[in-house]
């Protein structure tokens, strides 16, 4: 506050010429307490999780015990590796690095979501490695990857969405109908094309191509796909189109996966086929009465359902993260729309007694939203969006409703052995799961949304749908990570000490 005062005073004596210091000094003390918090948040959700489920994949925080819910892969922790680098918890992300080197065992007899083991695990390892140069997170990313390759091993290569991690035998769930889930088989690709770039090893980005290749040969005028795909046929079967649940990744790794390649050529189709995708998205937009909140409708054959997933929150931040590779009509037209749609997702928020969102909304003319499924499980998606937004815009409107989600999960979620999320909304009855996305995701875009854009920037870093930040590789570049552990921990240093991060 000193501070504040003082940069007050200053304003009053010079006029404009602080506004362009002010500029120039990135962080803000405003920031810089709430940032604090935040990593004082993420200090105990982790310490809780190190003191009753050290190892689990996740804590139930209620009765002081781990579960695993993800097959017994240490879940929370492998999710939570780059989080604590970040935040610079040095300590804690050591104890994690050993528990990685000497506990962490793939081989288990256990039937694991491809998708999942990949946004969670891969992911979370790669990161750590880009992060910290510590070849034992590649080891182990590559080892797990390995594990899940056969799922790929269909007629037209889409994956089966179910793979055992012990033997490889691979199928999709059993209430599929045996098609295979759209999200789940498209949102594999910034993690294997980044392990084949660091290792020099072709066959995971070839595999997880095919996927893309294949989709392309029917993709539809409006690039809109079914959450449904067979996997013997490569094409959608008649099911639902949404951006919520089972299809909201497919179109965030078609924006991701070109910006990860650094927008060249050879990621020019993933670019073509999002901006279709944004045609189709356009016509699902509508607005509420009488407030005229922005949402997305999910889509049943020809007809609408006024029904939006908090899931389907993380489109506004893809929305202004794709929105710089159009021309400037297009450009602001998206732009406009993400922070319209942010504004309904915030209000998700705010709607409900406990100042949570529930897990879907529907819309009714005259009543503007209505919470569905009323619980609420730590979900970070709409800070995810108000992240992006406030690094593209730079308007603070977006830290302060960032800062407003924040309070309402310290009041409501915060318990003495972790963090819990809410049975309903609308009553504040908590549950006994602290989500490892929680962790990964939720706290980490609340750090950065209050830190200096050099830290994880945009410019040089991609997030997975996990939250875990990727570095932008150019793809017709041979870097090889794998073969160059001295260059590439080098340059670590180097871009860590630029963007304020450990060096440890």
């Amino acid at each position: 506050m000193r501070l504040q005062n003082m940069l007050e005073e200053l304003k009053n004596i010079h006029g404009n010429a602080i506004g362009k210091i002010n500029s120039v000094v990135q962080d803000d003390p405003m920031d810089i307490l709430r940032r604090e918090k935040v990593k004082e948040a993420m200090l105990h959700a982790w310490s809780s999780y190190e003191k009753y489920a050290w190892g689990f994949d996740e804590l139930q925080p209620q009765s002081m015990n781990g579960v695993n819910s993800f097959g017994g892969l240490g879940a929370t922790l492998v999710d939570s590796l780059d989080t604590l680098y970040i935040m610079g918890l040095h300590e804690q992300f050591q104890r994690a690095k050993e528990w990685v080197a000497n506990s962490l065992d793939f081989n288990k007899d256990y039937d694991a979501s491809v998708f999942e083991t990949t946004i969670r695990v891969v992911g979370g390892l790669i990161s750590a490695y880009d992060l910290s140069g510590d070849k034992v997170f590649i080891e182990k990313a590559r080892d797990i990857a390995d594990r899940l390759l056969p799922a790929w091993n269909t007629p037209s290569g889409i994956p089966y969405n179910i793979i055992n991690l012990a033997h490889g035998n691979a199928h999709n769930p059993g209430w599929t109908g045996g098609d295979s889930i759209l999200a789940d088989s498209g949102s594999e690709q910034l993690e294997f094309i980044a392990l084949s770039q660091r290792t020099d090893e072709p066959k995971y980005q070839q595999t997880v191509e095919k996927v893309i290749t294949e989709l392309n040969k029917s993709f539809p005028a409006d690039g809109l796909l079914p959450i449904y795909i067979n996997p013997e046929r490569g094409s959608g079967s008649y099911a639902t189109i949404t951006f919520g649940a089972m299809g909201d990744s497919f179109y965030e790794y078609l924006l991701k996966v070109w910006i990860q390649g650094n927008k060249t050529l050879h990621v020019k189709l993933y670019r073509e086929m999002w901006e279709t995708s944004m045609k189709g998205f356009l016509s699902l937009v509508r607005r509420t009465t009488p407030s005229s909140f922005a949402y997305i409708c999910e889509k049943n054959g020809d007809s609408l359902a006024d029904k939006m997933d908090e899931l389907a929150c993380f489109a506004p931040g893809m929305l202004a993260l794709g929105s710089s590779g159009y021309g400037p009509g297009d450009s602001e037209k998206f732009l406009k729309l993400a922070e319209e749609l942010a504004w309904t997702c915030y209000n998700f928020y705010q709607s409900t007694p406990t100042k949570l969102a529930g897990e879907n909304y529907f819309f009714h003319a005259g009543e503007d939203m209505t919470v569905g499924t009323s619980w609420n499980i730590l979900r970070p998606e709409t800070v995810e969006s108000l992240f992006y937004l406030w690094r593209i815009t730079g308007n603070r409107t977006y830290q302060e409703w960032g800062w407003n989600i924040f309070q309402a999960f310290e009041k409501n979620s915060r318990i003495e052995s972790g963090y819990v999320g809410l049975k309903d909304v609308n009553t504040g009855v908590k549950d006994n799961m602290m989500q490892s996305f929680f962790l990964a995701e939720t706290l980490k875009y609340l750090y950065l949304l209050f830190s200096p854009s050099s830290v994880i920037s945009l410019d040089e870093w991609v997030f997975n749908t996990e939250a875990h930040p990727l570095r932008i590789m150019t793809r017709q570049d041979r870097v090889n990570f794998g073969k160059s552990d001295v260059q590439h921990k080098t340059k670590i240093r180097i871009r860590a000490r630029k963007e304020g991060l450990s060096v440890e």
